[in-house]
């Protein structure tokens, strides 16, 4: 045991002389990739939401609320796992802070996994969504704290550094996980195309009448096949057969990243007592008021009882909040709003290949505008971000609206490249604020602080979910109300075997969906997928306007809140 305490203890991670600094990114960026994975979290929506019916969603399967406020615990927990861990850190050091959150993160797979096989929904979100989220908080504070540490002539760099890592781990999660969806899917078994099947409707359910009795059936219509996980025939297919491949990959993933989060918070090393970059200073004072970074350092608690303090924090959130709901949903909204316009070529894969690419420009962002913001200075960046941010997030609507109306890969271009281009500033958010904290209170503390500062991302995690699938789900219920309305009354019972009467039950049931009744609306309908997020992108508009006055109010600390000078000098 005392081994084992000594192996983990703080001072075994102090660098030796000479040790070269830029061996400590390695190891930080190693378990941001695996924790940032988390990005990559609505590539697990469809298979979730189809663990019964495999190629369509049946009526005892997960919807997507229940399955995307997983994603949102885990954020939360993340913010309050990272509060907590930053005071445990600067005690213990990151070896056995990023120890425990490769058991966190590692684990809570499992435990998710435990779930899905037994299909318990708390299961996965006490397994990903709270031992998970507390991984993923305690995994992100021990690398940036570590490499503001070692660079504190380059802090917005260093940070950018930390970070990218935590940005980009989509792009290696969402292929593995694509991957091994597809490796470990199997087929439900195919009963025949709807007019060749005898369906009867119950209580909003649809059954087949088999050789072994009246089953469970789920339909695939023509709109349905792109949203499929592995394209398939559409037809009649009996609920309970079939795999969709989910529980297998939450074991490997689970075991993979434990692996490589423990081999690196090994590898973790901080620098001596009183070290500084050879031949740099800090920066005189001149300097410092005028980019406002203080050459003194304010205590944890005792910046808890700053305005500076609670305007980073509105600064954060609220930045968060805009950019992680539609995280959250981005295979679910590229696919709703061009894949039947377009589906000839945006499929699940073109869907996969989406998220990729957000996790791509999302990794870049947190080290180019981190980086940038050495230069051009937080506060000034900010305002980019938030200015910038509101304009593109108004054109998203414009752009849904002109490709419904007039399909044409333009569109699909221009909201590509926007949605990529609010990605880089949202990730630079992220990358920008740890150097922001280390200006305004000092560097000393600046790994406690940032920690508390995180509880922003837990209520951003809460409110981003909850407002992109309130308004979504209510925007898609007046769509189906409204599709239904225009349809055939004899086609609609035909169809689906109960009348537009019994519509908020067939509803409950997923036996309506906004793709089945385009199967059966009026020629020259267009479909209401391009309209699903509109009333989303104004409430983000509105958040990033109050982030934009919060970002302008930030002054310099009052002199009363700095640690006495003999105590508060640079490590």
């Amino acid at each position: 045991m005392n081994r084992m305490a000594t192996i983990f203890s703080k001072e075994r991670t102090v660098a030796p002389d000479h040790f070269n600094r830029w061996l400590a990114p390695p190891a930080s960026v190693a378990i941001h990739l695996c924790i940032g994975s988390v990005y990559a979290w609505s590539l697990f929506n469809a298979p979730l939401t189809r663990t019964q019916g495999v190629v369509a969603s049946a009526a005892g399967d997960w919807n997507l609320s229940q399955v995307v406020w997983i994603f949102t615990v885990a954020i939360v927990c993340l913010g309050l796992a990272a509060a907590f861990g930053g005071r445990w850190l600067e005690r213990v050091g990151p070896r056995l802070v990023g120890a425990v959150s490769a058991a966190c993160w590692g684990g809570g797979f499992l435990v998710a996994a435990a779930g899905i096989h037994t299909q318990q929904l708390w299961l996965l979100y006490l397994g990903y969504g709270v031992l998970g989220g507390c991984g993923l908080g305690l995994g992100y504070v021990s690398p940036v704290s570590t490499l503001l540490r070692w660079f504190p002539d380059r802090r917005g760099m260093a940070t950018g550094l930390a970070i990218m890592g935590f940005g980009g781990g989509a792009i290696i999660a969402a292929p593995l996980k694509e991957f091994l969806i597809r490796a470990f899917y199997r087929a439900p078994e195919y009963l025949g195309d709807v007019a060749e099947v005898e369906l009867v409707t119950i209580e909003g359910r649809r059954f087949a009448e088999t050789a072994g009795g009246l089953q469970e059936v789920v339909t695939v219509a023509a709109h349905d096949v792109a949203q499929m996980i592995v394209p398939g025939p559409e037809g009649v297919y009996l609920v309970g057969t079939g795999s969709v491949g989910i529980l297998a990959t939450f074991i490997v993933l689970g075991v993979a990243y434990f692996a490589v989060m423990a081999v690196a918070a090994f590898a973790f090393r901080i620098p001596p007592p009183g070290w500084q970059p050879a031949g740099w200073a800090p920066p005189d004072e001149s300097k410092a008021k005028e980019r406002m970074m203080t050459r003194r350092n304010v205590d944890i608690n005792q910046s808890l009882k700053t305005p500076q303090f609670y305007l980073l924090w509105l600064v954060l959130c609220l930045n968060v909040t805009a950019g992680i709901g539609v995280l959250g949903v981005a295979q679910t909204m590229m696919t709703e709003i061009f894949g039947s316009t377009l589906p000839h070529l945006v499929d699940g894969a073109f869907a996969a290949t989406y998220v990729v690419m957000i996790s791509v420009f999302n990794m870049g962002g947190r080290l180019c505008w981190a980086s940038a913001s050495d230069y051009l200075g937080r506060k000034r960046t900010y305002w980019i971000f938030f200015a910038l941010g509101s304009v593109l997030y108004l054109s998203i609507p414009l752009a849904a609206h002109q490709v419904s109306v007039s399909p044409s890969v333009v569109w699909l271009v221009y909201f590509y490249a926007a949605t990529m281009l609010i990605f880089t500033m949202y990730g630079g958010g992220f990358a920008t604020i740890p150097a922001y904290l280390a200006d305004v209170f000092g560097s000393r503390f600046a790994g406690g602080i940032h920690g508390r500062l995180l509880t922003a991302w837990s209520a951003a995690g809460l409110l981003g979910p909850l407002a992109i699938t309130t308004l979504r789900q209510r925007a898609e219920i007046r769509a189906i109300r409204d599709l239904a309305g225009q349809a055939n009354p004899e086609t609609f019972r035909e169809r689906f075997g109960a009348g537009i009467d019994q519509l908020e039950l067939l509803i409950r049931e997923k036996t309506v969906t906004v793709a089945k009744l385009m199967d059966i609306a009026p020629e020259g309908v267009p479909h209401p997928g391009a309209s699903l997020y509109n009333s989303t992108m104004f409430l983000m508009v509105g958040l990033l306007l109050m982030a934009l006055v919060a970002n302008a109010l930030m002054r310099p600390v009052s002199e009363r809140h700095y640690v006495p000078e003999k105590g508060g000098g640079p490590d």
